[in-house]
C-alpha cells in the first residue's frame, strides 16, 4: 500500500489537532449560585464553614466635552466680528455599580502546600498557570484562580470552594 502524499498527512494532523480539547476547556461552571450578596461585612456562614468577600469596584466613565458658551458675531457683510467661545465641561457616571459578594471558601487550615500543589497542578492541566509548581499561594497561583473563575463568574483571586469542587481537588458532599 502507498504511503499517503505529505500534504495530506499534514492535512489530516490539522483536522485531528483542531478536534482535540481546548486548553482551558469550555465555561462549563458557573459560580453566580455560590455567591451571596454582602449586606455588610458579616458573612452568611454558620459555624464550620469558611467565607472569603470578593467586592468589583464601581466603573466610572468620565465625559469631557466641548461646550459652545457664547456664538460667533457676523456683520452685515458676513464677517466674523467675535468668534465663538467654547468651554469645557466634564462629568462622571457610573457604568456599573459597586458590588460586593460572599462566597464558601476552602479553610485557610485545608490550604496547606500540598492541596496549593495539587491546585497549581489542576490549574497547570486547564492551561492557566504556567509557573512552576510551589505548593504556594503566590501571585501566579492567584493570577491563575482568577483566569478560571472570572469566565465563570466570580472576579476573585481567592478560591471559591464551588471551583476547587469544578476542579476536582475538593469533594463534592452526598446529597
Amino acid at each position: 500500500m502507498p504511503f499517503p502524499p505529505p500534504r495530506f498527512a499534514l492535512i489530516l494532523c490539522a483536522a485531528l489537532a483542531a478536534c482535540g480539547p481546548s486548553v482551558t476547556g469550555p465555561v462549563e461552571t458557573d459560580l453566580s449560585a455560590a455567591l451571596i450578596p454582602a449586606n455588610g461585612d458579616t458573612p452568611p456562614g454558620v459555624g464550620g464553614t469558611c467565607w472569603e468577600k470578593a467586592v468589583t469596584p464601581a466603573v466610572i466613565e468620565t465625559v469631557t466635552e466641548q461646550v459652545m458658551a457664547t456664538p460667533e458675531r457676523r456683520g452685515a457683510d458676513g464677517k466674523v466680528i467675535a468668534p465663538a467661545t467654547f468651554r469645557t465641561e466634564t462629568r462622571q457616571r457610573i457604568v456599573t455599580e459597586r458590588s460586593a459578594v460572599w462566597f464558601e471558601a476552602p479553610c485557610p487550615k485545608a490550604m496547606d502546600v500540598e492541596f496549593v500543589a495539587t491546585l497549581q497542578r489542576a490549574l497547570k492541566a486547564r492551561g492557566l498557570f504556567t509557573a512552576p509548581l510551589t505548593g504556594t499561594l503566590d501571585a501566579p497561583t492567584r493570577a491563575a484562580i482568577r483566569a478560571w473563575q472570572r469566565p465563570r463568574g466570580l472576579d476573585s483571586d481567592r478560591l471559591a470552594l464551588a471551583s476547587a469542587r469544578a476542579l476536582g481537588i475538593v469533594a463534592v458532599p452526598r446529597g
